[in-house]
């Protein structure tokens, strides 16, 4: 379950910069209550991306808004409230990371979906029913 991080440089701290991939991360896992599957934890992960400052642009203006990309199988955060809680979750620890007064208002989450067997790991692709075997038969 990737992550992808957009982020102008300097908006995050340089221990941000090192950290917050790993901490929304581990806050995937045990969001999912799965922390210590062993088929679960090693395929959630991601990418940093840092951009020129002058490379952002939001409603026709330069702004530095850090974008948190997570594409998820369709059996994941199955309920708009299961989202809403996750993107709380995920922004309060990308706030964690931001240098002193960058606002929480331009932390933005996007939760994507792949299609029913069109998430592959390992040149494998898992339908939702698959996956659930995969997770359940690694507890």
């Amino acid at each position: 379950m990737p992550f992808t991080v957009i982020a102008p440089r300097g908006v995050l701290t340089a221990s941000g910069e090192q950290q917050l991939l790993p901490r929304l991360v581990d806050a995937l896992i045990e969001f999912s209550g799965l922390a210590g599957n062993s088929f679960f934890a090693p395929i959630v992960g991601g990418h940093l991306h840092l951009l020129e400052p002058g490379h952002i642009a939001t409603g026709g203006t330069n702004r530095p808004v850090l974008l948190i990309e997570l594409t998820l199988p369709g059996i994941a955060l199955p309920t708009p409230s299961d989202r809403a809680a996750f993107i709380a979750t995920a922004t309060a620890v990308a706030a964690k990371h931001t240098v002193p007064h960058h606002p929480i208002a331009d932390i933005w989450m996007n939760i994507g979906y792949a299609a029913d067997g069109g998430w592959g790991i390992g040149g494998i692709a898992y339908t939702g029913d698959a996956l659930v075997a995969a997770i359940t038969a690694a507890s």
